[in-house]
Parts: C-alpha cells; structure tokens; sequence
C-alpha cells in the first residue's frame, strides 16, 4: 500500500478528532499516498469547534457546514458519509482516509473497500475494535503524535560550566543529553527493556504469520510478513510497541533468526527472518 502515486480522500469528522493532530495525521499520510482532498466535517456555528480555525488554515482543510437537525442526533456523520460516496463515484481517488474515533462509520470503510479503495483509518485508542478492523491500516493518532512532538522537541543543550574541563573551550559544540532513563542506559539494556513489555499475543501473532508463509527451510520474507500482520490485525503498527519499523521489533525478540541476503545492488538486502521455535 506504500504507493506515492495514491490519491487520497481525507475525511475528519471534527466532533471525534483532536485539532492538534492534524499536522502528524497528513504527514503520515503522504507516506501512502498524496491527500488531494482534505475536509472536515461540524456544525461550525457550535463555540466548541472555534478552535479549529487556525489548523485547519494551516494545513488547507476545507471545513462543510452541517447543522444539527436534531438535538442528540450527529448529523455530521450522515454528511461525510454522502460524501464519501459522492467521491467515491467520481472516480477521482484511489484511498480514503477517515479520521474519527467512532464506529458509525465502520459500514462506510467496509463498502469503500468493496469498491476497490484503500482505506487508511486515524483514530485514538477509545476507537471501537469494528472500525479499526474495517479498514487496510489503521494508526492510532497518539503514537504518531507524539512521535511528531518528539521529532519537533529541540536538543538540550548542556551549559558550559558543566563540560568537562578539557571541553570547556569549545564552548559552542552541542551536547545532547539524555532526556528519559532509557537513552542514559546502553543499548542492549534498552532493548531488553522493550522487549520485556511486548506482549505475548503480538510475539505469538508474528510467529503464526512467519509459519503461514515460509519457505521450506522456515524462512520468511520481511516485506511479505509486514503486509500479512496488517491482514490479520489492521492496527498493528511497530510504532505501538516503540520501535521505528518492523524490523527493530523483529531483532528484539530472540525467537527469531534474521537473515541478511544481498542483492545485486550492494546498498540492497532482503530481510528474511524464521522461528527458531519452530526449527
């Protein structure tokens, strides 16, 4: 699904999503795909959603104007989802992204994926399990949240009265320090820390799908194994378990055996990995 060429459809319900997450959800998205339609949904009149404004000029959203008929009633919902139909039938994107924590719009995920779209899911954690499983991918706006403040956060600087003498005359070189107790210990330490929270159903999960597409001698191939995990569990993201990408959570679990190969191309390797347990 990691195809730039992509067109996106993104839809944001504004009465299920944060406003401060707008920046990190389209940027993550640009990873998939290129969002050539961005737009929001509320009954604008509401002094609860002024606080959009800014945001949504930031990032070129197009806010639509729906009233609530009915008090207790969410209007808004039945106007995305028209929308997505309407663009749907134009057959002018390939992907939808819908941005919301709420399960009303699982049947919508479920009918774009019938007709062929892809269908990136954001949400925070209290998304009900229908939705997120009624999409491709879903990503849970905490995690790339916050892994967008911390890309933003500058570096802490260490005053130079505090160097050591012999650095003290370089009084302009940056000297990072560490910020959480994990980046002062080394980094094998750090990785048996991580590896100690992950949980037993997501190693048992990795290793089922190693079995389901191994070659004869147990190996599998990293690429294949990505797209089957996301198959099974559509939220599954290394991100989730604090690791980058699939391969450093892969390298933390003894269980598996990874497997270098080179390719023709001497800056390519193929990533192959097995089971030990299953050897």
């Amino acid at each position: 699904m990691e195809n730039k060429d992509i067109r996106f459809a993104v839809l944001i319900d504004a009465d299920n999503a944060p406003r401060n997450s707008l920046k990190p959800i389209l940027q993550e998205i640009a990873i998939y795909g290129t969002p050539t339609i961005k737009r929001i949904y509320g009954d604008w009149t509401l002094p609860n959603l002024s606080g959009w404004k800014v945001p949504l000029l930031e990032n070129a959203i197009v806010p639509i104007q729906q009233y609530g008929y009915t008090s207790g009633k969410n209007s808004t919902d039945s106007a995305m989802i028209i929308d997505a139909m309407d663009i749907l039938y134009t057959k002018s994107v390939e992907g939808f992204c819908i941005v919301s924590s709420d399960s009303d719009f699982t049947r919508l995920a479920i009918r774009l994926r019938e007709a062929g779209m892809k269908v990136l899911g954001f949400g925070e954690k209290k998304t009900p399990n229908s939705f997120i499983v009624a999409c491709d991918k879903f990503i849970y706006i905490e995690v790339i949240r916050d892994a967008f403040k911390q890309a933003a956060r500058p570096a802490i600087m260490a005053p130079p009265e505090r160097l050591p003498a012999a650095s003290r005359t370089k009084a302009h070189t940056a000297v990072p320090l560490p910020e959480t107790i994990a980046e002062a210990v080394p980094a094998e330490q750090a990785v048996v820390s991580q590896q100690s929270t992950l949980p037993d159903a997501v190693i048992e999960l990795i290793a089922g799908s190693v079995q389901d597409i191994a070659d004869e001698e147990g190996y599998a191939f990293m690429g294949e194994l990505g797209n089957l995990l996301l198959k099974k569990q559509p939220d599954f993201d290394p991100r989730n378990f604090g690791y980058a990408k699939l391969t450093s959570l892969i390298k933390s679990i003894p269980r598996f055996e990874i497997d270098a190969r080179k390719t023709r191309d001497p800056n390519i390797k193929h990533i192959y990995l097995r089971d030990k347990n299953a050897v």
